[in-house]
């Protein structure tokens, strides 16, 4: 495979790599969620609302890595 080719192509750039980045930021996230949920008082307001974050970066992540796909399979760049 030619990576070189790969990196140039636009796809890669705008969905793949920030796809990537979102699944990232939502695996971290609904770790953090789960950590709360099994500590002493799991109602205790935390720093940030995990949750949400989760759920968000997770559906950016869908979208993203969607139109990447969709992109590699047309194979345009």
């Amino acid at each position: 495979m030619d990576w070189q080719a790969l990196m140039d192509e636009d796809w890669f750039w705008y969905a793949l790599l920030p796809g990537c980045f979102a699944l990232l930021i939502a695996l971290g996230a609904w770790r953090a969620d789960r950590r709360r949920m099994r500590r002493a008082d799991p109602d205790a307001v935390g720093w940030l609302p995990w949750r949400d974050v989760a759920f968000w970066s997770s559906f950016a992540a869908l979208l993203l890595l969607g139109a990447a796909f969709r992109a590699w399979l047309r194979g345009t760049g």
